[in-house]
């Protein structure tokens, strides 16, 4: 009899790759297109894996709806400026990324999927700059689905995948992710190395600090 497939949903932006420079740097040039003052740093990095509407919003609330959609479209071109200048090294996978990729990848009995507040078109050129096509069976992103940490990205993958809810982890940096995570019924594992503490991610199972510590955790996970 063969084992359950597993699946293995990761979030992008803090998790896989580092792209807070070029978040920063595209938020900064949104606000500046339309004369606003631009958030600090660290609440830039704050809404990090919410869908752009949201963000916005959180990062302007006294603004009405228009404004934040100007917002919305101004990042966007920022932020695709940016990536056709810069190519890979726009969002450099974390070190030991693509290690554990092939490493999971390589279990027959393991699916890989993406749960991401990136557009379509931002999650796909991120993938194919990093060569990363071959890994994510499921991609789940903001164009479809409410905001993280709505379960929507998570129960389309699971349907997708046809795989149990017990068998099923979130891995991401943020409280969203986890709070998704749990908001779909699975178990969630932060990592240390993205853009919210790790004292905020108190509704995961465990929150690792290197990458290499993901499949013990994971195994450890799914298997409870």
């Amino acid at each position: 009899m063969s084992n359950p497939l597993q699946l293995v949903l990761f979030d992008v932006d803090g998790t896989l790759v580092d792209s807070q420079a070029s978040i920063v740097s595209a938020m900064t040039g949104a606000f500046d297109a339309i004369n606003m003052a631009v958030p600090a740093r660290k609440a830039i990095l704050s809404i990090v894996g919410l869908s752009l509407p949201q963000a916005m919003a959180s990062l302007a609330p006294n603004s009405d709806a228009a404004v934040h959609q100007r917002l919305v479209v101004a990042y966007k071109e920022s932020y695709f400026a940016q990536r056709q200048q810069q190519g890979a090294s726009h969002s450099p996978l974390y070190p030991g990324a693509l290690d554990v990729l092939e490493t999971l990848h390589s279990v027959p009995d393991i699916l890989l999927g993406v749960a991401t507040g990136k557009s379509k078109r931002g999650l796909d050129a991120l993938i194919e700059a990093h060569g990363l096509e071959r890994f994510f069976v499921t991609r789940q992103v903001a164009d479809f689905h409410p905001s993280k940490p709505h379960p929507s990205m998570i129960e389309t993958a699971r349907a997708e995948t046809g795989v149990e809810t017990g068998q099923t982890v979130m891995i991401g940096d943020t409280s969203f992710d986890m709070d998704m995570a749990a908001a779909a019924g699975v178990k969630g594992i932060g990592v240390s190395w993205g853009y919210h503490p790790p004292l905020d991610l108190h509704r995961a199972v465990c929150v690792v600090d290197r990458f290499d510590e993901l499949p013990p955790a994971i195994r450890q996970v799914l298997s409870q």
